[in-house]
């Protein structure tokens, strides 16, 4: 091992997830190329660093750093350096040298302790003496805060977003209650905080521990799609978190219950328990719920009378199922229509909207995603916008909290309608669903259209399943398969998968396509081909609207390694198509992709035809799908979406994109594709069931093809398990004449810091 000591002067690379770093250093000797993991560094910084030199194909002689030191300027010369390079904002190499030249070894000095003085240099005024010296100290600051973070093992990226978020905070947060983290950083999960407690000397039975694994595990279970657990589920997986016993987590949970962070109910002779937050949002839907059933609604007879000639205007004959949901939906306050594909639900949205418009009332049609509220708008010839984009979204939840966003309409403002339809209500979760009955006033009709078998909600809830339990709201089913639909067999073999009976699949058949591979390579060679060549002049659409989807994300048939063959194969490396590098990945012009994340400040423009002034807003939500249409010379990448918005992205913010050439079929839900290819193989029980297989079939709109294994597609047509959700809906629901409205306004985010 040797030593270099030199000034910073260029850093050729840097990975921000892991400090990874190239680097030139200039030495007394001359010029020398440094690698190794710098946690922070500048341009100008001058240090010492350990190692040895080591010959790398290609790149010639390299020192390896295995440690270092950062050296405070001390001499004159070395501090006109450091602020030469620009690593204090406001200062250039001109005015460094001024400052040096007045101050000379004592300039840090002034930058600490009399920062007003930078006054005394020439062409700097008071103001600009201010912001330099916030500058210094926020550069100082950052430095120190990140080397403090490494030492607990927390990588520079996540150091930076910590920084950020807490600025100094984060000394006492480390060392007093790390495992406040998990629950108001995304990224930081129990045992990631976990560790950083171990080395912050907190002992693994402190009840802070174990009341913040309470919560976590609590907060897990809300990933998965619950609002509660069981108690006894909660107490065993806490144990098996925290490595202690089962007494200990349950008196942490009763601690919690009594302090109000914790709610807990006896449900079916089961106890449960709820974070504060979600118990209180769904108690609040029941409530909504029952005071929007109470107004009286016409007796529909006219309706009735009416709907002979709106069937023979639109050329079409309802049947006794769809007529009984046209008289409740203008009898009834609250209505609930579902059924599989082919029962009628547009073309019963299509009626309703006929007589609501006739009638001189105001409709609203809305869905959960972009995607699905364009098609439900060209297929019922009627406006039609997503939820938050009807709510008017205009930020992300209160304190960085768990939810749907702020809206603009709430029960403050509500919604100007009179009726209020949501499609695909399978998808909606409870904050959701929160957001949008606070938007609903007493006396406007709401109509919830949706497939009670399609997959549930991503977030936390299963709101349609509750609701049509509940008994408060009217159910109408559509059972019957219109004969337009029954010459599709993509309609018929998805009401087969959901019957357990025989598919058909000997491919005599306009749509629906099995093609039996026995290989992994095989299969992906297929799907190339399909989406390449085949399809798109078969069903009439671009390769981009053929859309690949597999039940997993991992493995040779999964999503991660389906996107990058895909790409190779459709959008492949050119001269014609730029591209930029990021610590993600690379995008390319052309690229098929998803967002991945809520961004509720994300801005976006829509050119309108014949309008000159753009569309504008905020908002860009997950699972909202485009392509990239442009990377500039600085790594920014505009995106086009579906529904028409344009967004840009800046190079620091291409995470919350990846390529979706190839997507889940969780990710599909809502959605409609003129074709979709889906490869079965093999994979894990819990991802190969009859409800997901249902929920792919359904995607398409014009064919379907399934490549793989025939055994494992059958398999996958018997696997009735369904990944089991807790909620309180319907019990809240069932309890809500008692209900009195929560009117503590104490913030959940801030209390849980407290814990």
């Amino acid at each position: 091992m040797s030593e270099i000591q030199g000034f910073v002067e260029n850093i050729i690379f840097r990975n921000p997830e892991n400090a990874y770093t190239v680097l030139t250093l200039e030495t007394d000797t001359g010029e020398e190329t440094l690698v190794g993991f710098f946690e922070y560094i500048d341009v100008g910084a001058e240090i010492a660093a350990e190692g040895e030199i080591s010959e790398s194909a290609g790149y010639g002689p390299q020192f390896r750093v295995s440690s270092y030191r950062i050296i405070t300027p001390e001499t004159a010369s070395a501090m006109l350096r450091y602020l030469s390079a620009g690593a204090v904002r406001g200062i250039g190499p001109a005015l460094a040298r001024r400052i040096v030249k007045k101050f000379g070894e004592d300039t840090f000095r002034i930058f600490e302790e009399e920062p007003s003085r930078l006054s005394e240099v020439k062409g700097i005024s008071d103001r600009k003496a201010r912001e330099i010296a916030r500058s210094y100290e926020e550069v100082a600051l950052t430095r120190r805060v990140l080397i403090f973070l490494t030492g607990y093992g927390i990588s520079p990226a996540l150091s930076i977003r910590l920084y950020e978020k807490y600025k100094d905070e984060i000394y006492s947060i480390i060392e007093e209650n790390p495992y406040r983290l998990t629950w108001e950083v995304e990224g930081i999960g129990f045992r990631t905080a976990d560790e950083i407690a171990v080395k912050a000397g907190i002992s693994p039975d402190s009840p802070g521990r174990i009341r913040a694994g309470v919560l976590y595990c609590l907060m897990s279970a809300g990933t998965e799609g619950s609002t509660c657990l069981p108690e006894e589920l909660l107490l065993e997986r806490g144990a098996a978190l925290l490595r202690v016993s089962a007494e200990e987590v349950k008196s942490a949970v009763e601690e919690l219950v009594m302090e109000r962070y914790l709610v807990l109910r006896r449900q079916n002779g089961i106890s449960m328990v709820f974070t504060r937050e979600l118990f209180r949002k769904e108690a609040e839907c029941a409530r909504m719920l029952r005071e929007l059933g109470e107004r009286d609604m016409d007796s529909g007879v006219n309706a009735s009378d009416e709907l002979p000639g709106i069937e023979k205007r639109k050329g079409i004959s309802l049947d006794e199922a769809q007529r009984e949901a046209v008289l409740k939906a203008i009898t009834e306050n609250l209505l609930i229509i579902t059924g599989g594909p082919g029962t009628g639900k547009t073309t019963l949205i299509q009626v309703l909207l006929s007589y609501y418009v006739s009638k001189g009332q105001h409709v609203l049609l809305s869905a959960p995603t972009g995607r699905a509220a364009k098609r439900l708008s060209e297929a019922a010839r009627y406006p039609a916008a997503t939820i938050h984009r009807m709510l008017e979204v205009n930020g992300p939840p209160e304190e960085d909290g768990e939810g749907a966003g702020r809206f603009e309409r709430n029960e403050a403002n509500p919604l100007e309608a009179d009726i209020v339809i949501v499609d695909e209500m399978s998808m909606v979760d409870i904050y959701l669903f929160h957001a949008l009955l606070s938007a609903i006033s007493p006396g406007t009709s709401l109509i919830m259209v949706g497939d009670e078998h399609q997959l549930p909600s991503v977030g936390p809830g299963a709101v349609l399943h509750d609701l049509m339990k509940s008994g408060l709201i009217p159910v109408v089913r559509l059972t019957h398969i219109f004969r337009q639909a029954e010459e599709s067999d993509i309609v018929m073999n998805a009401h087969a998968v959901l019957t357990g009976s025989e598919l058909k699949l000997n491919n005599d058949s306009r749509d629906f396509f099995f093609l039996e591979r026995k290989g992994t390579e095989e299969i992906i060679q297929g799907i190339i081909y399909l989406v390449g060549k085949k399809l798109p002049g078969y069903v009439g659409c671009e390769s981009g609207g053929i859309q690949v989807m597999s039940p997993m994300k991992k493995g040779e048939l999964g999503i991660y390694n389906l996107n990058e063959r895909l790409r190779e194969a459709l959008n492949g490396a050119s001269k014609e198509r730029r591209e930029v590098h990021y610590s993600g990945g690379t995008l390319r012009e052309g690229d098929k992709v998803m967002q991945i994340k809520n961004n509720y400040e994300r801005a976006w423009r829509i050119e309108l035809p014949g309008k000159i002034l753009p569309e504008e807003g905020k908002g860009v939500f997950n699972g909202d799908m485009g392509f990239v249409e442009h990377v500039d010379a600085l790594g920014n990448v505009t995106v086009r979406f579906d529904d028409g918005r344009r967004s840009v992205y800046e190079k620091e913010s291409l995470k919350e994109l990846e390529l979706s050439f190839a997507i889940t079929i969780h990710k599909s839900q809502g959605s409609e594709y003129p074709a979709v290819v889906i490869p079965l193989l093999s994979g894990p029980p819990l991802l190969m069931t009859r409800n997901i297989l249902y929920t792919a079939i359904t995607r398409a709109k014009n064919a379907v093809v399934i490549i793989g294994s025939r055994q494992t597609l059958l398999r996958m047509a018997e696997n009735i398990h369904e990944q089991k959700r807790y909620t309180g809906l319907e019990e809240r629901i069932a309890e809500s004449g008692r209900f009195e409205r929560n009117t503590d306004g104490a913030d959940f985010s801030q209390e849980m810091s407290g814990l």
